[in-house]
């Protein structure tokens, strides 16, 4: 039974029309002479921020329960250098629970706009108390408030109990400024892989592959 809401794959015709616009985009070769992943990724990001509609650093972030089930979730990338990639969120939400439990993760970046993605394996660490005040700090006071009010991942009767929470922190911390929950913090994924995916006609990908090899990086190029 054809399900109408997907759409059909691409015609001849239809390839052969945004070859130009793919080439344009996705034909630099010298992406295959990188020597490590991190500043081709802030490569791709600076450009997703050109050209994504919103959130060009928001990532599909996967963990796996007690259970061995995975979990996939959009977070938002909050930093990035040579240690790995940094996002912050509640400690008791569900994310939280099971990195504390088994501390590995994978990424995926996708910027529809440019037809790229970016996946990221590795180890997960928390970062250090002096990053979470400085990263908490810098958010809106509106945001600092709702990290308060929000049991993240509890159940919630309704959206009036939500907001009669935050009432509650917002009368509570009236006149002053708003401090981390011990709750709140972040972690960084340490990569392990990292790889590169780019949109070629007739779904001839380019796809590169780095691995962490001691103090460097080996890479490989994937088939499509």
């Amino acid at each position: 039974m054809n399900n109408h809401a997907i759409p059909p794959s691409p015609t001849r015709e239809e390839y052969a029309r945004d070859y130009a616009a793919a080439l344009a985009a996705n034909g630099d070769e010298t992406i295959f002479e990188r020597e490590e992943p991190i500043g081709l990724f802030i490569e791709w990001l600076t450009a997703a921020r050109g050209h994504e509609p919103n959130d060009a650093n928001a990532m599909a972030l996967s963990t796996v329960d007690a259970d061995g089930a995975p979990d996939s979730r959009m977070v938002l990338l909050k930093d990035v250098d040579g240690r790995g990639f940094t996002f912050y969120s509640n400690r008791q939400s569900a994310k939280g629970v099971e990195l504390d439990a088994k501390p590995r993760a994978a990424l995926l970046f996708h910027w529809k706009s440019l037809r790229r993605q970016v996946r990221v394996r590795g180890r997960v660490e928390p970062v250090s108390t002096e990053e979470a005040d400085a990263y908490f700090a810098s958010r809106a006071r509106e945001s600092r408030i709702g990290a308060w009010a929000s049991d993240q991942s509890r159940p919630l009767a309704s959206r009036a109990d939500l907001e009669a929470a935050v009432a509650r922190e917002t009368e509570r911390f009236e006149g002053q400024d708003v401090p981390r929950p011990e709750r709140w913090t972040g972690w960084r994924v340490l990569p392990e892989t990292a790889e590169f995916w780019r949109d070629r006609p007739f779904r001839l990908h380019d796809r590169l592959l780095f691995t962490r090899d001691g103090d460097g990086w080996a890479r490989t190029r994937l088939q499509p």
